[in-house]
């Protein structure tokens, strides 16, 4: 298919947006099979001077104000206004030289961070580990920035064919699920490139070689009946499997048949780990580097890296961290990494030789001191032999092997290397050698020619073979989709949606059931995929136990009717398509009409739970009904005390309110909600609302739609207490916002913060306690989607109030919640600084605790490990609070 606008399309553009760099080949629509270029990108390379390069470091830099003289940040274009979040930014070359040398104010890994679920990736948190005062980015308008300026350097070489209206191919992991895709397809939106297809970086690797090889495939791949893509880049490890099928005379097929999960390991892991290696004869007496310095000395064990592991490279390197203020040079301090460190680090801790029954090791700590998830286990090897077993029936059916070799399963006959990382030949050389081992017999290894341009040209090959002037790829979907249902007592079980090998642009409908789709109510679809060698039939019933499934970001949604016959529940079908762009498309049909509800995956804030698919129990009925008595349309004929005894009737229906499941406690926030209206009858009613509604949709987050539930809720805040002279009322009042503070998004805990903080004093001695003050002191301290600094301000305020604090043990406790190191709910850019954090728990060390209970688990908060290093106190501090537990 061929959209209106591309008809101008003059280029085939191939764009990949690597960890490390980004690279951009192109070449002539028109010119059938023709060699892609590559674009040489004007970038920064020094203060005020710009030059072409063919590689874009996929960094950006925030300067300081007055660090740049006028004109050094200047580049061929005029900048676009509004464009960039941070208009003075520096991208490319330069960014990767100021990084090195100043802490704090690179953003690194910017690809890596966007398939990172932890957090939220539309927010403003990088640089990870910034002071406050550094201008921040969100990882997708980091993307989106590398996108632009690739836009504006195309566009500036080639003003009669801008780059928004070629037709661009954009590279991602295979390993991606929708979330990261989408997002990458966002970035580029914002960018300015409003249509982009998407296709896998090995696939991409494969095209290239494929394209370089078309007059002799049969040559070289004589016997092979698998070929094993293993790209390795800066930031993600991606293995696929393609079966090669020989049709003589005709050259050979090739069919992608598996891809593996998504593994953050790549150079930027060996980086780190270099860095480690190195720090303690660069720390000084401190011992330890702060994050900053840390990511400082990993951009400088990167240049290193490479220079250490390249074709006769020098003997050592010597590496400099420099002082800061005014002892710049004078407390600049140095270490030496030789030739021999990086290959013995790199080869045995990333490649060392193993077995092929070994698997990832799953426990222990990964590298997580900038902030990102990386795989606990480095092992290259030991993923890669976990990837293999996982892929074993397919293995057999593409190598025509009833028996395995010494693996006790196939290993592919061919595989094509593809990374920077495999520039280095000691590398490529070992995870061969583990391989052939595996084996019992050599593997033929594909050159690869430019292992870290191949992608971006791979890229211009899939959009040459989409145009039918080179030779396709099968195998369409990577995975499965799969949708799981409930049945009452049954094990669990699921639909397919969309299976393996679909074609991307054939929508696919679940034609032979029918599902409920509730309207004007949430509805939300969890949706698992797997990688490995099942493959089902669309609408198939499938068993999930003991199946590896991976879940995806949930599909969640209001779906509104268009009129009055849209009331209550309508029959639909369910419809899935992988697009043209890569990306899982899911509608609801209503069979006979032209009815059709997009269906889009849930990409912000916290990842939410598989609900329990146990069936809701009878007594919900009952239990509905005591509610309704209460709260219904019509006031029953009720004592004081049935409404006082209603949270004691639903336990005696359910069981004990700390066993309702989920389900459970939203349906019955669902009965309440309706009553909400009749709450005010009486301070009765007013309090056993308040109580129950925020019991049953505490935290606030984690199943279907419970945003829209909070949205709901809110519109009562503004309506505040009917009966606020009633002690009781109050407290239960501020509980059920405190419960249910998870699902407020920040400017509504900012709005809480704001009304409740003139409240907190503590009173005079012999004053009366503010009612309900100690439900509200921990409601400000529940609220961690507040700014870090205004975290700081609120808990120095209750630091600072001395004797009197310590007559409140609430305070001390919400001390420990605000200064926490691992937020329960929000996203760790926002926890105080570990300064701060420092000086509460210096602080809570000189308490009694034998008078002051909530001290130790406050101070526990506040020192709790987190492996990240910009959030965790230091060892000693530990020590110190581990010595005071133990009395």
């Amino acid at each position: 298919m061929v959209y209106g606008y591309l008809m101008s399309s003059h280029y085939l553009v191939g764009i990949d947006l690597g960890t490390t760099h980004t690279v951009v080949a192109y070449a002539e629509r028109a010119a059938t099979n023709s060699q892609p270029e590559l674009l040489t990108i004007d970038q920064l390379i020094a203060p005020g001077e710009v030059a072409a390069r063919p590689l874009l470091a996929s960094l950006r830099y925030h300067p300081a104000p007055g660090e740049l003289a006028a004109g050094d940040g200047a580049l061929p274009w005029a900048p676009e206004a509004g464009a960039e979040p941070v208009p003075e930014a520096i991208v490319g070359a330069l960014a990767r030289i100021l990084g090195t040398k100043v802490p704090g104010r690179l953003v690194a890994s910017a690809k890596s961070w966007l398939s990172h679920p932890g957090v939220d990736r539309t927010a403003p948190i990088l640089p990870w580990g910034a002071p406050p005062e550094i201008p921040r980015i969100s990882p997708l308008d980091a993307s989106a920035g590398l996108l632009r300026h690739v836009r504006q350097a195309w566009d500036h070489r080639f003003p009669r064919h801008p780059l928004a209206r070629q037709e661009l191919v954009l590279t991602v992991p295979a390993s991606f699920d929708e979330g990261a895709r989408q997002l990458t397809v966002e970035a580029a939106h914002r960018a300015g490139l409003p249509r982009v297809y998407l296709v896998e970086e090995p696939q991409a690797a494969c095209y290239d070689w494929l394209a370089g090889h078309t007059d002799e495939l049969g040559k070289i791949l004589a016997g092979v009946g698998c070929l094993l893509v293993c790209d390795l880049g800066g930031g993600t490890l991606d293995f696929s499997l393609l079966r090669v099928e020989h049709r003589d005379p005709l050259p050979p097929s090739l069919t992608r048949i598996g891809v593996g999960d998504h593994l953050m390991l790549g150079g930027d892991n060996m980086d780190l780990a270099l860095a480690h290696l190195v720090e303690g004869r660069l720390a000084g007496e401190e011992g330890r580097l702060n994050a900053a310095r840390l990511a400082q000395l990993a951009q400088q064990c990167r240049d290193a890296k490479e220079r250490l592991l390249a074709p006769e490279a020098p003997e050592q390197v010597t590496l400099t961290l420099l002082g800061g203020g005014a002892r710049l040079i004078g407390q600049a301090r140095f270490a030496d990494l030789t030739r021999d460190q990086v290959q013995a680090l790199v080869l045995d801790g990333f490649f060392p030789f193993v077995g092929a029954h070994e698997r990832p090791r799953r426990r222990g700590a990964g590298l997580v001191e900038l902030g990102l998830p990386y795989a606990a286990d480095p092992a290259v090897t030991r993923h890669l032999a976990g990837f293999l077993a996982a892929h074993a029936e397919g293995l057999r059916q593409a190598s025509g092997e009833a028996l395995a070799g010494p693996a006790g399963f196939p290993i592919p006959e061919a595989v094509l290397l593809n990374g920077g990382v495999f520039h280095s030949a000691a590398l490529a050389e070992r995870l061969m050698a583990v391989l052939d081992a595996w084996r019992g017999a050599p593997s033929v290894r594909l050159h690869n020619a430019w292992p870290d341009l191949a992608v971006a040209r791979g890229a211009v090959a899939y959009a040459q073979a989409r145009l039918g002037q080179g030779r396709r790829i099968g195998g369409g979907s990577a995975r499965n989709f799969v949708l799981p249902v409930e049945a009452p007592g049954a094990a669990r079980r699921g639909v397919c949606l969309l299976p393996r090998g679909a074609e991307e642009g054939r929508e696919e409908r679940l034609s032979g059931r029918l599902f409920s789709l509730r309207l004007g109510r949430p509805v939300r679809f969890e949706l698992l995929a797997t990688p490995g060698d099942l493959t089902y039939a669309p609408g198939e019933l499938v068993d999930l136990e003991g199946v590896d499934f991976q879940a995806l970001p949930p599909v969640a949604t209001v779906v509104e009717g268009e009129g009055a016959d849209d009331a209550g529940e309508v029959q639909v079908q369910l419809a899935a398509l992988l697009s043209e762009t890569g990306i899982l498309e899911l509608s609801c049909l209503v069979p006979g009409r032209e009815r059709r509800w997009r269906l889009e995956f849930q990409l912000r804030g916290q990842e939410s739970q598989a609900p329990d698919r146990e069936a809701l129990p009878a007594a919900l009925i009952p239990a509905a009904e005591s509610i309704t008595r209460l709260y219904g349309a019509r006031a029953a004929d009720v004592s004081r005390q049935e409404v006082r005894q209603l949270p004691q009737t639903l336990e005696r229906l359910l069981g004990p309110r700390a066993t309702w499941e989920a389900e459970v406690l939203r349906e019955l926030f669902a009965v309440l909600w309706e009553g909400a209206r009749r709450r005010r009858r009486s301070a009765d009613h007013e309090r056993v609302w308040c109580n129950l509604a925020g019991f049953c949709l505490r935290p606030g987050y984690g199943q279907a739609l419970d945003e829209w539930r909070l949205r709901q809720l809110w519109t009562l805040y503004e309506q505040g207490v009917q009966y606020a002279g009633e002690a009781p009322n109050l407290s239960q009042w501020w509980t059920l916002w405190r419960r249910v503070a998870g699902g407020l998004d920040e400017s509504q805990q900012q709005r809480l913060l704001e009304d409740l903080e003139p409240h907190l004093e503590a009173p005079a001695r012999r004053a009366a306690r503010p009612p309900a003050q100690d439900e509200q002191i921990r409601l400000v301290a529940s609220l961690e989607r507040l700014p870090a600094a205004r975290k700081s301000r609120l808990g120095e305020r209750l630091r600072r109030m001395g004797r009197r604090l310590a007559e409140r043990p609430s305070r001390w406790w919400a001390l420990g919640r605000i200064g926490a190191r691992v937020p329960c709910y929000g996203s760790a850019h926002d926890v105080v600084s570990p300064e701060c954090a420092q000086a509460w728990l210096d602080q809570l060390l000189q308490l009694d605790w034998q008078a002051i209970e909530p001290a130790a688990f406050a101070a526990t908060q506040l020192a709790r490990l987190s492996g990240d290093r910009h959030r965790d106190l230091s060892e000693a501090s530990r020590a110190r609070l581990i010595e005071r537990l133990r009395k």
